[in-house]
């Protein structure tokens, strides 16, 4: 009898077209080449769950996906009344409670798979299988960030008060699991030094990987129309880190990049553009383009790719993609945190706007050493990053109860 794995997820896992999409989508994938997979996942509106019907009904033996309801505010006010952290309160789910419970007594469920701490709260605390918690970053750690960056003000005491809350919670449900994963060793150590007490925790880091078919150099044609140069940002664009890192890059290094390559462009390529996004549009030759139905023309077509975070966790995918499609990629040593390529080889690692104009201008001045380093990321990614190599664990940790 095929061993019954419960995984449940924040977000429905397809499209594979952001970062956490990319990462459940292959662990569910992985996982139900082992075993029947029931997924338990919220979903934003109905369009969702009809998008993902097909793909998801191909690797699971059934299927809950609840529309995640009430805004953000209401959770806050919520988290404040419960003493949760608001990004679990965000994410409570009724319905999906009562089919974890129904699941659990109609199928012999031999070890439930949380993907990302807001699932927590759906393990019934008498469940006696394996429980794998993966955090995949420290999201309390991410809390204290903003916080820090912040000055003293409404903002920065929520911020605060979540990475506080937050911080308990995971140490909580990290000792409720056998294994705690956390994306990278460097996440795994901050998440263990965060601990108030670490003895009885087990904690693993899991990374993640890329589709080195699908993200090719020749896969694609390169978008038409770019400029010359072109130097491309891609990421969820209503997502603070990515923000800032946008904001500092149009307004600090395009100038001094534009300062010796007038028609050099900036793209910005990524869905759902907040309004500090929407105001870059033509500023130092910067492109917003919103959503696009496929990156990759964009990384095609690039001269460089940039990856300027300030604030980071775990492994960048943006950065993978790019390095897959043979793409010189320019960035901090924040978004290159968990990837364990070599800076000056396949990548260029720079931090402040002078430092990151030079890097990005070396390899637009040398368009050979900008290719070498973009078939040295490419030979780093098939060699190191492929997602059957990194999930080869996988299966031990999930199923080592269930022979």
């Amino acid at each position: 009898m095929q061993p019954q794995v419960l995984f449940l997820a924040h977000r429905i896992p397809w499209p594979p077209d952001r970062g956490d999409r990319i990462r459940s989508w292959n662990l569910l994938r992985a996982l139900s080449a082992h075993a029947d997979v029931h997924l338990g996942c919220l979903v934003e509106d109905v369009a969702e769950m009809a998008r993902a019907g097909a793909a998801i009904d191909g690797v699971t033996a059934s299927t809950c996906m609840a529309l995640r309801k009430g805004s953000i505010g209401w959770a806050g006010i919520r988290a404040l009344i419960t003493g949760q952290p608001v990004s679990v309160a965000a994410f409570r789910s009724w319905r999906l409670k009562q089919w974890v419970r129904r699941t659990l007594a109609e199928r012999a469920i031999d070890a439930i798979f949380v993907f990302s701490g807001q699932m927590a709260q759906f393990v019934p605390a008498d469940f006696r299988g394996r429980v794998v918690m993966d955090f995949v970053d420290v999201d309390s750690a991410k809390f204290a960030d903003y916080a820090a960056a912040m000055r003293p003000g409404p903002v920065r005491a929520i911020h605060a008060r979540e990475a506080r809350v937050l911080g308990a919670y995971e140490e909580r449900f990290a000792r409720r699991a056998d294994i705690a994963l956390l994306v990278t060793p460097e996440e795994r150590d901050l998440f263990i030094a965060g601990l108030a007490n670490p003895k009885g925790i087990t904690v693993g880091a899991l990374g993640n990987g890329i589709d080195a078919v699908t993200f090719a150099p020749d896969a694609v044609p390169a978008e038409p129309g770019l400029a010359s140069p072109q130097i491309v940002f891609t990421g969820q664009m209503d997502y603070a880190p990515n923000v800032a890192a946008v904001v500092m890059f149009a307004r600090d290094v395009m100038p001094l990049v534009r300062a010796r390559y007038p028609a050099a462009g900036f793209a910005i390529v990524g869905r759902a553009p907040n309004a500090e996004v929407r105001a870059l549009q033509g500023v130092n030759g910067t492109h917003v383009t919103g959503e696009v139905a496929d990156v990759r023309p964009w990384l095609a077509g690039a001269d460089v790719v940039t990856a300027p975070l300030l604030i980071a966790r775990g492994v960048q995918n943006k950065v993978l993609e790019a390095m897959a499609m043979a793409r010189p990629v320019v960035l901090t040593s924040a978004a290159a945190t968990g990837i364990g390529a070599r800076d000056g080889h396949q990548f260029a690692i720079a931090e402040g706007a002078p430092a990151l104009a030079a890097r990005v201008l070396a390899l637009l001045d040398d368009g050979d050493a900008a290719l070498a380093m973009g078939a040295s990321a490419r030979a780093f990614v098939l060699a190191h990053a492929g997602w059957d190599a990194v999930l080869a664990p996988l299966r031990a940790m999930v199923l080592a109860d269930a022979g």
